[in-house]
């Protein structure tokens, strides 16, 4: 039992820590991890990965919210078309193929590490917007904050919002009727679609991914699928490294961190378009 406590401990400090860096849930990493390295039933690693979800939120989001990095105003103003999203996919369970779904976001997912594979190639590409938005200065989501690696700050305007909201709605559709996180959506929607830098992209999908994690955690709770022994040991493992996270990925060049997302996209989006085939 101690072991098992403190293998879950580790695998929480290094999930948490990517999951912060990242804009990702975590569940990705411990989902695997706990089914194929720990034989765990898929049951309870989902379980745990609602769990995992939060703690990352929680632990990343206090020190994002401290350094202004993320954008709350964004966060949620896009929650209202993952919320709707989820609903509209929850209410068309049965109705719809999921197939299609599956083929249709692991292309869309496919494009955009393609797309960030391009930004890394043209090291002299900026992907700041100097458009003037009329609808995001109406709604003001243009925002700013100091890059620690760079030690300047960095004023930002976001644009396209129809189109961050459209694939936001479609994530939550997706994470409805097939049930799974939508954080790499939400990171592609606000740093592809709206042209919001990487950072305040990941530090705001940090925050969002906890607030949606946190609905559905009380159904995983009552229907027995979240084990303590597991559950209780990740989340402090998470928490720790969640704020060691929070704190690297202000600090890391920009670059290096769409380095690390570039794989992280391609393998999603590699297992989604299989699955729908």
């Amino acid at each position: 039992m101690i072991g098992t406590v403190l293998l879950m401990i580790v695998i929480g400090i290094f999930a948490g820590i990517a999951g912060a860096i990242l804009g990702l849930g975590g569940g990705i990493i411990v989902t695997p991890i706990l089914t194929l390295a720990c034989n765990l039933d898929i049951k309870y690693a989902i379980g745990a990965s609602v769990v995992v979800v939060i703690a990352t939120s929680s632990g990343s989001t206090i020190a994002y919210l401290k350094d202004e990095v993320l954008n709350l105003r964004v966060a949620m103003f896009l929650e209202i078309a993952t919320t709707i999203g989820a609903v509209s996919g929850a209410l068309l369970t049965g109705i719809l193929k999921p197939q299609y779904l599956y083929i249709l976001f692991g292309l869309l997912l496919l494009f955009s590490s393609f797309n960030m594979i391009r930004k890394l190639l043209n090291k002299n590409s900026s992907n700041l917007s100097h458009k003037n938005d009329p609808l995001a200065e109406k709604l003001r989501l243009n925002s700013s904050y100091y890059d620690k690696a760079e030690n300047k700050k960095i004023d930002y305007q976001v644009e396209n919002i129809p189109g961050g909201l459209s694939v936001m709605f479609g994530a939550g559709l997706a994470s409805g009727l097939l049930g799974i996180g939508s954080g790499a959506f939400k990171v592609i929607a606000m740093d592809t679609f709206m042209k919001m830098p990487l950072k305040p992209s990941s530090a705001t999908s940090n925050l969002m991914m906890g607030v949606t994690a946190a609905a559905s955690a009380t159904v995983y709770f009552f229907n027995g699928s979240i084990l303590p022994y597991i559950a209780v040991p990740l989340a402090l493992g998470i928490l720790v490294g969640a704020t060691l996270g929070s704190r690297i990925m202000q600090r890391l060049p920009a670059r290096w961190i769409r380095i690390c997302f570039v794989p992280v996209l391609f393998y999603i989006g590699l297992n989604m378009l299989i699955k729908g085939f």
